[in-house]
């Protein structure tokens, strides 16, 4: 949601070419500051001055057989019987919808919305902007013919289509995922007129072709087929070969997720009470459980703060000169302890009240041990959501598929497999998320035969992390006897703190 995108891949899955451009965010109610939005002539505007870069590198722009998009869900505009806009996207990083989302799940019940449609009340899910825009703005609610979100508006501009895949349509809480229908019943609840939910497709169904506008602003050949696509993570777990059950996608940036295929999806209190969710995979006939929890914002926020001295040294990366003293320091961090809920906790615990800490401190602490306190709290947090899954569903995932920026941090990856005892995984691809949105146009024009035969063609993997199983039951015994109670401990205290200096 930073950057826009456009790669060309070849069959294999090779980069051939890339373009980028900026995502527009947009601040435009000065009595709100904190609101904001897309405005989809930027949007529209920046993502074909993206894909005219990636293009102009290609000798022949027929030679590109298929399209698709990919991005974030949830954020969406209306759209009139003529196509034109009536709002900008509301986006995710907007708080305006959190009333809307509280009541709604008064009204509804947040287990009953979770037994129909496998989601949680999450205030940037499509439908509570559709509540909201009704409650301020019903004329334009009126007005509209579709609401698309933010990818399936790239692609009416692409081909005219108006339609969603499931992926998509999950993220707008009013989807049943095991039905593959929308949820007229909550649509109706909601006070939201059926008509504007678009047609739902699977992901990689041809859905038009590039048009002859669309042609003269992007570099495209018109003509060119264009293929629906899907939510960005789930295209991400398509592109690494995420497909198998009891094998989990650990992406690992900002936000640290956990991505689980299944067959069938379960759906019971367990599950609910820990915070996972669940969507449609890009994949046909298969289903994700989700869980999510901030992760890297606290590195970052601990070399933005405490890092003065390692910047100062010429001709070295600040990032591995704070490794070089977490890894100087043991196993355990000379018993310094980090509860990573800067951003409060979803996973297993669902409280947005929560505070982080660091736990054990004393005179002897050191900044190695400091930082690699962290590392190994943000590894105990994973290990965490891992077995809430594990408990809730009564199985043992098998191996752990890493992507995501930390990746690239061979002590942090080295340590998560020392302390979940599982096998992390490496794929060598590049931009998962684009390359699952290629492969999926691959399987609309006919190129790969299905999923798997898409991943055979493209799937290489990188550099594998073996557990030290020795450190391992050191590292199980201190996330039992001591990493789960740190939590309940504070609890109190913290929502105490967050009540007095927080609100």
């Amino acid at each position: 949601s930073t950057t826009i995108k456009a790669i060309v891949y070849d069959y294999k899955g090779n980069m051939i070419a890339k373009g980028s451009a900026v995502t527009p965010l947009s601040y435009l109610d000065p009595e709100h500051p904190a609101w904001c939005v897309w405005e989809p002539d930027k949007l529209w505007s920046n993502t074909a001055a993206a894909i005219r870069q990636a293009v102009s590198s290609i000798k022949e722009p027929s030679a590109i057989k298929g399209v698709a998009v990919t991005g974030f869900g949830m954020d969406g505009l209306p759209l009139d019987k003529d196509g034109n806009s009536l709002y900008p996207l509301i986006s995710w990083h907007c708080p305006r919808t959190e009333p809307q989302a509280k009541n709604f799940a008064a009204r509804v019940g947040a287990r009953e919305l979770f037994e129909k449609t496998g989601k949680q009340v999450m205030i940037i899910d499509s439908i509570y902007r559709m509540i909201w825009m009704r409650e301020n703005h019903p004329d334009i609610l009126e007005k509209t013919d579709k609401w698309l979100l933010v990818e399936d508006f790239i692609n009416f501009k692409l081909c005219g289509s108006k339609v969603i895949d499931r992926s998509m349509a999950t993220t707008t809480s009013v989807y049943q995922p095991k039905q593959r229908k929308w949820a007229y019943d909550l649509i109706e609840a909601a006070g939201i007129p059926a008509h504007i939910f678009p047609e739902i497709l699977p992901s990689g169904t041809v859905i038009g072709s590039v048009s002859a506008a669309a042609s003269n602003e992007t570099g495209l050949a018109a003509g060119t087929p264009v293929v629906l696509g899907g939510h960005d993570y789930i295209c991400a777990a398509l592109a690494v070969g995420n497909i198998h059950e009891n094998t989990v996608m650990n992406v690992t940036g900002t936000w640290e997720m956990v991505v689980l295929p299944s067959g069938e999806p379960v759906i019971n209190d367990q599950l609910f009470e820990s915070g996972y969710y669940i969507e449609s995979h890009v994949a046909k006939d298969l289903y994700c459980y989700i869980g999510s929890n901030v992760c890297a914002d606290m590195l970052e926020w601990f070399k933005a703060n405490y890092a003065y001295e390692e910047s100062l040294a010429k001709d070295n990366n600040v990032w591995e000169l704070l490794m070089d003293k977490a890894k100087a320091s043991p196993f355990g961090a000379n018993g310094c302890f980090f509860l990573p809920h800067f951003s409060g906790t979803v996973v297993p615990n669902m409280d947005s009240n929560s505070l982080g800490a660091f736990i054990g401190l004393s005179s002897n602490t050191s900044k190695g041990d400091m930082i690699r306190a962290i590392v190994e709290g943000l590894d105990y947090q994973f290990m965490e959501m891992l077995s809430a899954l594990e408990e809730a569903l009564h199985i043992q995932t098998k191996k752990i598929l890493a992507v995501g920026g930390a990746t690239n941090n061979s002590f942090w990856m080295q340590n998560k497999a020392d302390v979940t005892g599982k096998l992390i995984e490496m794929p060598d691809v590049y931009e998962a998320t684009a390359l699952g949105a290629a492969l999926l146009a691959g399987i609309g024009i006919g190129v790969y035969s299905d999923e798997r035969d898409a991943i055979a063609n493209v799937y290489k993997s990188g550099r594998n992390y073996e557990p030290d199983l020795n450190l391992h039951e050191k590292y199980a015994d201190y996330y039992n006897r001591i990493y789960k109670k740190i939590y309940p401990s504070l609890r109190d205290a913290n929502r105490e703190i967050f009540k007095t200096f927080k609100t």
